[in-house]
């Protein structure tokens, strides 16, 4: 056996130890028994049918590589794509990373994507690649309504799953994918990448270290204006079935997600969602394409998702929440704002200007108070993720923040330890969805 095959017939539990998969054929016992006796020593005791050790104290002694299938090939897998190719230049990573299959309907596109990209073969199934035996980590890009089945699969092959937003289409699907996922004891991500700006994170270690005092305030808005020309067409995104919802889901998501990353669980909201196009252009051309543009033809389809939602709402720790989401805002293209508001102090955000922070200190002197910038920039453990890219002052970008992502999952999938988000906050988050949008149907408060 080559060193990937030894390395194949581990099984890696949570804890970070491992064992040999039982029914592994017995001709390879003792070859894999003195190769680890051979790198661990007096670590490793034979046993007939399974063996323990700490298996991730030698992890990056024994040469690891973790083998990548990407299913999904698009905007997202753009992103993802290069993180991959990158998180190992600047980060210090517990293994080795290979872009090994990229898969996608359209055997042009994804060949395309695969020499584009730097992966090293393309596939046109993903069931094939969930099934390899040299994939270790199936990271998951397609449109919402497949994440499941995708994911679920991943898992019961014993492959660690990093996912696209939202984790699934209803709460059923994220319980199945958390319990598939757990039973197979894999590690596995959701990838809310902004939780990764260093800027926010910085946020979350100042509202811990108690800079803000008690929480009092959530507001969050996120603006696009992508689909405000009526003969936008009738992309996937438009359609429930297979988006699950519209803006609600897809960038509502988001400033959910960072609400329960940064304040805490929501407990009750109240939402408000509406169309304001009912009917689009049928889009032309086979295919879900990236969902974010194409051309539409003469026949007319029913819009069947949110163009904007809405809601306030209630933490458990007693901070009110107001967010609103929408694709009807002319003249913003990918506008985030977040305030938090508390007894001590605020923190504003500003997406559009990510690598800022604005602070106001209710203990500084009167005649000094306001509102002051933190450049988010410094090295040295001054601000998180910012010493391994640049000098201070040197800007950080959108993509940066899914290499964060790729090298903080890398060295977990290595540990065998959780990483947020995981499906557990997926699974909280489509909770708040729900609630939502039950909430905008029935026009009354919902517990979520």
């Amino acid at each position: 056996m080559d060193l990937h095959e030894r390395r194949n017939a581990l099984h890696c539990d949570g804890s970070g130890r491992c064992r040999l998969r039982l029914g592994e054929a017995r001709s390879r016992e003792r070859d894999l028994e003195s190769f680890i006796d051979s790198k661990i020593g007096g670590h490793y005791k034979s046993r007939r049918s399974c063996f323990n050790l700490n298996f991730t104290k030698h992890f990056h002694d024994m040469g690891t590589t973790l083998r990548v299938g990407m299913i999904g090939y698009r905007f997202m897998g753009k992103a993802h794509s290069n993180a991959w190719r990158q998180a190992s230049h600047f980060f210090p990573l517990k293994a080795g990373i290979e872009m090994s299959t990229i898969c996608g309907r359209d055997p042009q596109g994804v060949e395309t994507a695969a020499a584009q990209l730097g992966w090293k073969s393309a596939s046109t199934d993903w069931r094939k690649v969930v099934e390899d035996p040299n994939i270790d980590i199936v990271d998951i890009n397609t449109p919402n309504d497949s994440h499941a089945e995708i994911a679920i699969a991943a898992a019961r092959n014993g492959k660690h799953i990093l996912c696209e937003k939202p984790l699934a289409l209803t709460v059923a699907q994220c319980e199945q994918m958390l319990a598939a996922a757990k039973k197979a004891k894999v590690v596995h991500m959701v990838c809310h990448n902004y939780r990764r700006i260093p800027a926010i994170a910085h946020a979350k270690r100042m509202i811990e270290e108690g800079a803000l005092g008690a929480i009092y305030h959530y507001y969050a808005r996120y603006a696009q204006d992508w689909i405000v020309d009526p003969n936008f067409p009738l992309v996937w995104r438009l359609q429930k079935g297979v988006s699950g919802s519209g803006t609600h889901g897809d960038i509502n998501a988001h400033i959910i997600d960072l609400g329960r990353y940064l304040v805490g669980e929501f407990s009750e909201v109240c939402g408000l969602m509406h169309t304001f196009i009912k009917e689009r252009p049928i889009e032309d051309g086979g295919g879900k394409g990236d969902g974010l543009g194409g051309k539409g033809g003469r026949k007319m389809g029913k819009v069947t998702v949110d163009d904007a939602a809405m809601f306030i709402g209630r933490f458990k720790n007693g901070a009110l929440a107001n967010l609103e989401a929408t694709r009807f805002a002319l003249g913003r293209k990918n506008h985030i704002t977040i305030e938090i508001n508390g007894s001590k102090g605020s923190l504003s955000f500003d997406f559009e200007d990510m690598n800022r922070l604005k602070f106001f200190n209710n203990e500084d002197p009167g005649d000094r108070q306001g509102f002051r910038d933190i450049l988010v920039t410094q090295p040295g453990g001054a601000h998180p993720y910012v010493g391994a890219w640049w000098p201070p002052g040197h800007i950080l970008g959108y993509e940066h923040t899914f290499v964060h992502t790729v090298a903080d999952f890398v060295n977990a999938v290595v540990d065998g330890k959780p990483v947020q988000p995981t499906f557990e906050d997926g699974l909280r988050n489509e909770r708040v969805l729900e609630a939502v949008e039950a909430s905008a149907k029935s026009r009354q408060w919902v517990k979520v």
